[in-house]
C-alpha cells in the first residue's frame, strides 16, 4: 500500500475576497480555456491547473495510474493568503476547506483532507481548528512563516496547543521565502524555498514548540530541506560530543539537566520524501529514523516518479520499513485507522 501525503487541490471555482478600494485581493479561481483547466491568480502569479487539481474523478485515475492507493490532500500553497485581514482569512479558509471536504467525500476511501487556517490571527487560527475537524478534514496546511514572522514565534503557541488538543495534524509546507533578495530570480525556486522550510523547522525546535506540545503531529514538505543536515551541528552545540554520543560532562563534573536533545526534539515531527535523490533519502532514514518519514510528491504541481516511490522501493530496505513509510507513518500522522478497503494491500 502507498498513500501520497503530499498532493494538493484547487477549488473549481472561488471568488476573489478583499480588494475593496484598492486592497489587498485574495486569490481567485478563473476558468482556463477548457472545461478541464482553472487558472488560480492570485498578485503574484497566474498559475494554470489542469483537471486533477480539482476533480476527485479526475484524482483517481492519476492515482491508479502511479500506484498510489490514497492521496492526502492540502490547498494548494498559495490559497494560503496570510496578507488577508483575519476576517477575510477566515472566509477564504472556509470556502476552500468546504470545497476540500467535498472532494474527499466523493472517494472517502481513496481521499483524506487537509484544511486551512487564518493563521494572520493565531487566537482566530485556533478557534476555527474545531470548524475544521467538523468538516471531516484530518487536520490543516500551513505557511512557514507567518507574514514574515517565525512559526517558532511564542505567539503561534496556543494554535500548536489547541492542535495538540484536538488531535489535529499539522502539515508545514514553504511558503513565501524570506530569503529573496539574497538570492538571484531563478534560485528562490531551487535553494529559496528549501532553505525557507529548513528555517520554519529549525525555529519550531528551537523555540520548543515539541516540549511544550508534545502530542503535536506536525510534518514538513520537502524533508525539511536543509534542516536534518542542520541537526548535526546543533547536536555538536548541545552536547559537545560527535556522532549523537552522550553529552560530554564538564571539568567540575555537574552536567545538569540539559534538556533534550535538538535532534530528539526533531525526531518527534514527521517529514515528507520529496528530497529527490536516493542519497538524501538514507540521510533522512539514517538521521531522523523511518519512522518519521512520509511519502510525498508536490502531484499535480509536480510529476510523480513512475510509479510513485521508485526510488525508495528501490533501496533494498526491509519491507517493515518500507511498510511504514509507505503506509503505516501516514495514518500515524494524520491520527486514524486504516481506511476500509485499504488495510493490508501491498504493492
Amino acid at each position: 500500500m502507498l498513500i501520497d501525503m503530499h498532493a494538493h487541490v484547487i477549488p473549481d471555482e472561488l471568488a476573489a475576497i478583499g480588494g475593496s478600494g484598492g486592497g489587498h485581493a485574495g486569490p481567485r479561481i478563473e476558468r482556463g480555456d477548457d472545461d478541464d483547466t482553472r487558472l488560480l491568480v492570485t498578485e503574484q502569479i497566474r498559475f494554470s491547473a489542469a483537471s486533477a487539481f480539482f476533480s476527485a474523478d479526475r484524482r483517481i485515475v492519476t492515482m491508479d495510474e502511479s500506484g498510489v492507493d490514497a492521496e492526502v490532500v492540502s490547498p494548494m500553497p498559495p490559497l494560503l493568503d496570510y496578507a488577508l485581514t483575519p476576517s477575510d482569512g477566515r472566509s477564504l479558509a472556509r470556502r476552500v476547506n468546504d470545497f476540500v471536504a467535498g472532494l474527499c467525500a466523493a472517494h472517502p476511501e481513496r481521499l483524506l483532507g487537509l484544511g486551512m487556517i487564518p493563521l494572520q490571527d493565531p487566537d482566530l487560527a485556533a478557534a476555527e481548528l474545531s470548524e475544521v475537524a467538523a468538516t471531516g478534514l484530518r487536520g490543516v496546511e500551513i505557511g512557514s512563516n507567518i507574514n514574515g514572522l517565525s512559526l517558532g514565534d511564542e505567539r503561534f503557541l496556543s494554535f500548536f496547543q489547541e492542535a495538540e488538543r484536538l488531535g489535529m495534524a499539522i502539515f508545514v509546507h514553504a511558503l513565501n521565502p524570506t530569503l529573496r533578495d539574497r538570492l538571484p530570480g531563478p534560485a528562490v525556486g531551487s535553494f529559496g524555498f528549501a532553505a525557507e522550510i529548513a528555517l520554519a523547522a529549525a525555529s519550531l525546535v528551537a523555540g520548543g514548540v515539541p516540549e511544550k506540545c508534545p502530542g503535536l503531529r506536525l510534518a514538513f514538505s520537502h524533508g525539511a530541506g536543509g534542516f536534518p543536515l542542520m541537526l548535526t551541528r546543533a547536536q555538536y552545540f548541545w552536547g559537545r560530543t560527535w556522532d549523537e554520543q552522550p553529552p560530554a560532562e564538564p571539568a567540575d563534573g555537574a552536567n545538569g539537566d540539559i534538556g533534550p536533545s535538538p535532534t530528539e526534539l526533531a525526531r518527534r515531527f514527521y517529514y515528507d520524501t520529496l528530497v529527490f535523490d536516493r542519497r538524501a533519502l538514507r540521510y533522512l532514514i539514517d538521521m531522523i529514523g523511518p519512522e518519521h518519514l512520509l511519502i510525498g510528491t508536490d502531484f499535480p504541481a509536480m510529476p510523480r516518479e513512475q510509479p510513485a516511490g521508485k526510488t525508495l522501493l528501490s533501496m533494498g530496505l526491509a519491507p517493515e520499513v518500507v511498510e511504514d513509510i509507505t503506509w503505516n507513518n501516514c495514518f500515524r500522522f494524520l491520527g486514524v485507522t486504516p481506511l476500509a478497503g485499504t488495510a493490508g494491500k501491498g504493492r
